[in-house]
């Protein structure tokens, strides 16, 4: 097409701006020069030697005309730049198309470390789930009925380090109280108050019966658990009886009007205590009885 012909290049001249810069002198003298060299005359065994003489007599005769040379110029001008145009929307397409390769790398890295990290978790999960069935089944096997000595060590922390039971001097520090059922009963933080008058008082443990309350109260020191000892106190209608866990020296137990029997260290734990506990509550409650019957008018 004309349109695509460069009439500077036709005529061995340099185009472009360079090309606009020249006078019609030097078009003419290049004109001259080739046409001497693509006369038909000159070629006579070219085919093509007629049509591209014709070629070379256009293409002088637009850059002859001023007006044709302008339009031409201007048609040189816009092509340079829609190939400006081109070579920048080639390098923006190249650099998206390389930023896209990039994400695209970057997504399918982070899915395959996303992939990896569920694997792992689900492989750590497996591994508890195992871990936790194994614990259970130990467990489950190892059941048995706690003893009171295993639960007064974990509940007052007393003996821990031996596997005998409290020591002898732990003992002496451990008081054990019983009271009366179907009357006033006591919780763990009533009798804590009570024995704080004594000294300070490190745990409570009650203990369960049918017919009678008990419970293991643990003093801070021998002293304060040897206070404590033989004294009646808590409600006069179902009054505690405070006996040592391990008594040092023969207790005995005042009362009111009618004082109790001392009795041996030995009666007072063991197969005699139950019988000198039974004595001694009767004993009170009895006095209790007199004590209500001499307030009456």
């Amino acid at each position: 097409m004309d349109e695509d012909i460069d009439h500077y290049v036709i005529l061995g001249l340099p185009s472009g701006e360079e090309g606009f810069k020249l006078s019609e002198k030097e078009i003419t003298k290049a004109y001259r020069l080739k046409a001497l060299e693509l006369h038909p005359d000159k070629r006579p065994d070219d085919p093509n030697a007629p049509a591209n003489f014709q070629k070379l007599q256009t293409s002088y005769q637009v850059l002859k005309d001023e007006k044709a040379r302008k339009l031409f110029h201007d048609l040189l001008r816009v092509k340079q730049q829609k190939l400006q145009r081109q070579s920048q929307q080639d390098s923006k397409r190249r650099r998206m198309m390389s930023d896209l390769e990039e994400r695209e790398r970057s997504a399918f890295a982070a899915h395959d470390a996303s992939a990896k990290a569920t694997s792992e978790e689900e492989s750590i999960a497996r591994k508890l789930k195992e871990e936790i069935s194994r614990i259970r089944a130990m467990h489950a096997n190892n059941k048995s009925t706690p003893t009171v000595t295993a639960t007064m060590k974990k509940q007052t922390g007393v003996g821990e380090t031996s596997n005998t039971g409290p020591t002898a001097a732990e003992k002496e520090k451990m008081l054990k109280v019983s009271w009366e059922k179907g009357g006033l009963d006591y919780s763990a933080q009533r009798l804590r108050e009570l024995f704080e008058t004594f000294g300070e008082v490190k745990d409570v443990v009650i203990r369960s019966q049918k017919k009678k309350g008990s419970a293991l109260v643990v003093m801070a020191t021998k002293e304060a658990a040897m206070a404590a000892t033989g004294t009646m106190c808590g409600d006069i209608s179902n009054p505690l009886l405070v006996v040592p866990l391990q008594p040092a020296v023969a207790t005995s137990f005042p009362m009111a009007r009618e004082p109790v029997v001392p009795q041996r260290n030995e009666e007072l734990v063991g197969a005699g205590y139950q019988a000198f506990e039974d004595s001694v509550l009767q004993k009170l409650q009895k006095a209790a009885e007199r004590q209500k019957q001499g307030n009456k008018p």
